[in-house]
């Protein structure tokens, strides 16, 4: 219970050895910077995800045929949680086997890897009135997928007109692909290895190299990367190239 968790918190704090805890985080140049209380709306982005995800779901579960039972509610919001956490925050090198996969909140909160298991089957609008509620559950997980999926590739895409100073794509950036039907829990990582400017010295779109490190049961290469070209609409970008980082004036 509470009670008992917080008795716990308290015996470990008595325990922590301030000062080694902070000539460790002096070390590490590492300073937590706490918000004002009752001031949320200085949370910036993970204020802003947290509306995010709360829209999305009071959208989907006003969608749903009757009331979900408690069991089915549960499932759902883990579901949808697994969903959230799962989103790649970075990424080392999207085309190399041996490196790491890209870095989630997923990581951060088990401290180690996990692969998502793809969706077991196809869902439709007409298995909200299915007796089976695992397949009614399952169709609402699917809907705040794609609900939730473009409103955050929205979120941290930037959003300025071209008369405003921004960074130009540039080669070496890791992109995210804005695609319709992604399958659930699949985030499309791609490299710019050419970036095409116009006349005026913008870049609309730009040459990527696709990347997927799964191996086969040998060790081979299920899916070959591939070079196509996408306008910067239908891209996101995730990792800037800090090498070469130009601003149009």
């Amino acid at each position: 219970n509470f009670m008992g968790a917080r008795n716990e918190m308290a015996k470990a704090l008595k325990e922590l050895d301030k000062e080694r805890v902070t000539a460790y985080l002096a070390e590490k140049q590492c300073d937590f910077q706490m918000n004002t209380p009752h001031s949320s709306h200085a949370g910036g982005a993970w204020e802003r995800q947290i509306r995010t995800v709360r829209s999305v779901l009071s959208t989907v579960l006003a969608c749903s045929v009757g009331r979900l039972d408690d069991a089915s509610l549960r499932t759902f919001l883990y579901e949808a949680m697994c969903i959230v956490n799962n989103r790649p925050l970075t990424v080392d090198n999207i085309n190399d086997p041996k490196s790491l996969e890209p870095l989630t909140p997923n990581h951060l909160i088990t401290m180690k890897s996990s692969i998502p298991l793809p969706p077991p089957g196809k869902f439709v609008k007409e298995d909200l009135y299915a007796k089976k509620r695992w397949r009614r559950v399952q169709y609402l997980t699917e809907q705040f997928w794609h609900r939730w999926r473009k409103e955050n590739l929205a979120n941290i895409a930037l959003r300025q007109r071209w008369h405003t100073p921004r960074c130009n794509v540039e080669v070496g950036d890791i992109v995210i692909l804005k695609e319709e039907d992604v399958p659930r829990n699949e985030w499309k990582l791609a490299r710019v290895v050419e970036a095409h400017e116009d006349d005026d010295g913008l870049v609309r779109k730009v040459t990527i190299q696709t990347g997927d490190r799964k191996l086969g049961k040998r060790g081979e290469r299920l899916v070959q990367p591939s070079i196509i070209q996408r306008p910067i609409q239908k891209l996101v970008v995730l990792v800037k190239n800090e090498k070469n980082m130009s601003v149009i004036d």
